[in-house]
């Protein structure tokens, strides 16, 4: 697994999040956030403060509300508790660079742990 694995991840989490508004709005933001913003939807992983900061131009203070259903929806995802950190103390950039690093260690530590296994069934083999 990989950082293109996480961003991946990171996309289908905002496009659920902002699913919740209906799908018709949904494709609404993503045109507002290309033409007045000049973030497109596949550059969000690269540019989350530029998403963070247009939905909070785009939606004021009901911003907070997408983007812990966001957070919700990353956390679910990701397939554990982040480690250290609730939602509600951090940015969306903050949580996502968090979400990340947990992502990319646990991924990491499984990987080490196969190579462990394979490693012990060839020496038991031989």
């Amino acid at each position: 697994m990989s950082k293109k694995d996480f961003d991946k991840l990171l996309l289908d989490a905002v496009d659920e999040g902002l699913s919740s508004m209906g799908e018709s709005s949904k494709q609404a933001i993503y045109f507002h956030l290309e033409k007045s913003f000049n973030i497109k939807k596949q550059e969000i992983p690269r540019k989350i403060k530029v998403f963070e900061h247009s939905m909070e131009k785009i939606f004021g203070l009901g911003a907070n509300f997408l983007e812990i259903l966001i957070m919700k929806r990353i956390n679910a995802k990701v397939g554990e508790h982040i480690k250290g950190h609730r939602s509600q103390d951090l940015t969306l950039a903050e949580y996502v660079a968090a979400a990340k690093r947990s992502f990319l260690a646990s991924k990491e530590t499984k990987k080490m742990a196969e190579e462990m296994i394979q490693c012990d069934q060839m020496t038991i083999e031989k």
